[in-house]
């Protein structure tokens, strides 16, 4: 058998992109509660992304978007990672929402603070599985936008973040222009 080195490398990216999964599974959360979504997409999905990403750096003249589309087009998959909605019940004891308390806060379509700090450690968590695993990354809120926008994680996803995954002679993701 014969495997040239460009396929056993989209099999490794692969490979480590569900284990950033499973890591951004496990890392730890506040309180033990678990609102993380996660996702891989490549291909035509990652085209739709790309394409995404240019339709609203263009829309809002932010050339940064824009970018980054050429980072997605040029990996060979992205992990994205996101919160859906939730509240802790902490009610009066927390406040770090700024609400009086979560069902105040849920009214107002508030995002609980624990989530986005849940979803940091869930990052935190799975690119050190793509940095071990010798993976060039990068963390793109561009890219989670594109991907709220187009419901890869459902409806329910109120943050994302993406991450490209490649493995080339140079990262993509450095000296970007």
């Amino acid at each position: 058998m014969l495997i040239m080195g460009n396929e056993a490398e989209e099999k490794v990216i692969l490979a480590v992109a569900e284990k950033m999964c499973t890591a951004a599974r496990t890392a730890p959360k506040t309180r033990g509660t678990d609102h993380i979504l996660t996702c891989i997409i490549t291909a035509e999905e990652k085209d739709r992304m790309a394409a995404e990403m240019e339709r609203i750096g263009k829309e809002n003249n932010l050339a940064f978007f824009l970018r980054d589309a050429k980072c997605i087009r040029s990996s060979a998959a992205v992990v994205l990672l996101g919160v859906r909605l939730s509240v802790r019940g902490l009610n009066e004891a927390c406040g770090y929402c700024n609400f009086k308390n979560c069902q105040e806060a849920l009214s107002n379509g508030a995002l609980c603070a624990y989530d986005p700090m849940d979803l940091g450690i869930a990052i935190g968590s799975a690119v050190s599985v793509a940095v071990d695993n010798r993976i060039d990354n990068r963390v793109m809120f561009s890219a989670g936008r594109a991907g709220m926008n187009l419901k890869f994680l459902g409806g329910t996803a109120r943050q994302v973040i993406g991450i490209p995954l490649a493995a080339k002679g140079k990262s993509p993701f450095f000296d970007r222009v």
